[in-house]
């Protein structure tokens, strides 16, 4: 399996080189051969060529069979033009591989359970799901958008808007998603408000059709987004357009308390996906062996579950080595607690691989 290693910026390096030891380590485990390839995406990119997406870089995206990215940006390269900043390179390799569908898990682990901002008692049933979020249409790639002025005053404005195989692709990763998990699919929309948002719902329907094992309910982003810090254990895969979706999986992730912890995929259609950690580039302590690895290396079990080979059980082994090392009492700064054996990056990853 060719992966392509996209380090990035910050601490993307660090991050990214512990994720592949533990990536190599469950290949000699399980048999499996993983050939790495590194290409330049963001601020490297733009100090190294010039601009955030090389050409080389895509090329060699599409040429892999999973990629695998650290984290862009910084306040090195803040004061550049827009539209050639690091984070273009990020939404560029989305658009240039297809990746229409974002998938975002929000899991808290029972060892971490300290750091969840929630109620005890809320976090006694436990919080395990999957927001899928689609990724490349609705407000953020509507046409017309731009700022004008109307009667001697500036107007913004963005075109929130789906075709029906948008909607109905996306829908469809959420019901298979949810068939892997407790089949139950909650589609949120703001259909009392928008005409968009009742398309969205009348393809959805239509969708469920084809998912008979899959318990589907609706609910308007408003009261998604209370539900989530309510009771979050209600939910189990939430399917959401691209606005709705990037908020919502924020909320979700947040309320676990360990950003540090949470791994994301960006899949396509016949094109690799893209697998990435939730969380930035943290440049103030890029260098310094503190950042944690955990995120990235969930992601590589993500990149296994989600390849086109489906290769459960190598990505199984990889978060129950996650498991075990924060059972051991293994901590880095973000998510440290009284008692616990603090490490580095390179510390943790030594952890994870012991026990993989």
């Amino acid at each position: 399996m060719k992966i392509c290693v996209m380090p990035g910026d910050g601490i993307g390096k660090e991050i990214v080189g512990q994720a592949v030891r533990v990536l190599m380590r469950v290949g000699e485990k399980f048999g499996i051969g993983f050939e790495t390839e590194e290409a330049l995406l963001g601020g490297a990119a733009i100090d190294a060529t010039g601009s955030p997406l090389p050409e080389a870089t895509v090329s060699m995206c599409k040429a892999a069979d999973a990629v695998l990215l650290g984290a862009v940006g910084g306040p090195k390269w803040d004061t550049l033009d827009p539209s050639i900043r690091p984070e273009r390179g990020l939404l560029g390799i989305r658009k240039a591989l297809g990746l229409f569908a974002n998938l975002r898990p929000a899991c808290l682990f029972d060892e971490l359970k300290h750091a969840c901002y929630l109620r005890p008692d809320i976090v006694a049933r436990g919080i395990d799901l999957l927001v899928v979020r689609e990724l490349t249409g609705g407000a953020y790639f509507g046409e017309p958008k731009g700022i004008e002025k109307r009667d001697g005053e500036k107007v913004g404005f963005n075109n929130m808007i789906y075709s029906e195989h948008e909607i109905r692709r996306i829908a469809k990763v959420g019901f298979e998603a949810a068939l892997k998990r407790r089949r139950k699919l909650c589609s949120v929309d703001k259909a009392n408000v928008l005409d968009v948002s009742r398309l969205w719902r009348e393809i959805v329907l239509e969708v469920a059709r084809d998912y008979p094992e899959v318990e589907l309910s609706h609910l308007y982003v408003d009261n998604a987004a209370m539900q989530l810090v309510r009771d979050p254990s209600q939910f189990d895969v939430i399917v959401t357009e691209n606005l709705f979706g990037d908020i919502l999986s924020d909320e979700a992730s947040v309320i676990t308390g360990s950003i540090g912890m949470l791994p994301s995929a960006s899949l396509g259609e016949g094109n690799p996906g893209l697998f990435e950690p939730i969380h930035g580039s943290a440049p103030d302590i890029a260098g310094q062996d503190k950042a944690n690895p955990l995120a990235t290396i969930l992601s590589v079990a993500m990149l296994l579950r989600y390849s086109s080979n489906d290769m459960a059980a190598p990505a199984d082994a990889i978060e129950a080595a996650v498991q075990k090392t924060l059972s051991q009492g293994y901590r880095t700064g973000d998510i440290r607690e009284e008692g616990c054996k603090l490490v580095g990056c390179t510390g943790m990853g030594d952890a994870v691989l012991a026990n993989l």
